[in-house]
């Protein structure tokens, strides 16, 4: 090779070393949800009068928020009889909604009335109120951070220590936003989500906001049965000290320990 051929090869390299990367304008390849059913473990009994908007397990410990103007509370139940063992009513002026504990704290989320409360968790001793400019309508705490529902396809994501937004992701399936999540519960790294008047649970990626699978409860209460007035599924427990999931509705005289059984 002569010296000006060599010369056109070595400037060759280095322009083509200096190109960007090619991106592929191939189109991405779909990711279904996997599909979960269930298998029943247990069945205990849990208030019929209870409009349960939140429910998480903390050291043992099963709380409820329960909902509805002028039948709105926090309670902490005994897991095996149902029973309310303590108790703190709302202001009737207020919906009760998604409950989460941060260290010995519990926060209550209130419907439309863009209001938060603080207590203590011991003593259920309301220690203060907040504000935010969404509704409210779940929420849990991933160890770092508070994650929040307001009834659209959003997940916001707040500081537990000002309770301010730091950031949001729009949950998708297959790149659909899914509407009306409701109540959360963080379990081993993905949030867990009841989707309003379905019979359904989202499993969401929290830094993406993908849905990774769905559980679907459909039937769930009919292996009991019930002569009463009952609403929607809503109410998801996950007691990180056994392992064991839990999940309820409004005004469901039963509280169900399930496993999750893919398709």
């Amino acid at each position: 090779m002569n010296r000006y051929l060599k010369s056109l090869s070595v400037t060759a390299i280095i322009w083509l070393a200096a190109l960007p990367a090619v991106v592929s304008c191939a189109p991405a390849v779909p990711q279904t949800p996997i599909q979960y059913s269930y298998q029943v473990v247990n069945v205990y009994p849990h208030d019929s009068t209870a409009f349960t908007q939140g429910l998480t397990f903390d050291n043992g410990i099963l709380y409820e928020g329960t909902g509805r103007y002028g039948e709105s509370s926090l309670r902490k139940v005994d897991l095996t009889t149902g029973k309310v063992l303590q108790v703190i009513n709302l202001p009737k002026e207020y919906f009760g909604e998604g409950i989460a504990v941060y260290q010995d704290k519990i926060i209550q989320l209130t419907w439309q009335s863009y209001r938060g409360f603080i207590y203590d968790k011991q003593s259920f001793v309301l220690l203060d109120e907040f504000v935010y400019p969404t509704e409210g309508w779940g929420i849990t705490y991933d160890g770092h951070r508070f994650i929040m529902s307001d009834g659209t396809s959003v997940l916001r994501f707040w500081d537990p220590a000002t309770l301010r937004q730091t950031g949001q992701v729009e949950v998708t399936d297959n790149g659909t936003p899914v509407e009306r999540l409701n109540e959360l519960e963080f379990i081993d790294g993905k949030v867990y989500a009841n989707v309003w008047q379905t019979d359904k649970i989202a499993i969401i990626e929290p830094a993406s906001g993908r849905v990774e699978g769905w559980l679907d409860l459909t039937g769930l209460l009919q292996t009991q049965g019930t002569t009463g007035k009952v609403d929607v599924l809503n109410g998801i427990a996950y007691d990180a000290q056994s392992k064991k999931l839990y999940v309820t509705g409004k005004l469901w005289p039963w509280l169900f320990q399930i496993e999750m059984v893919p398709r």
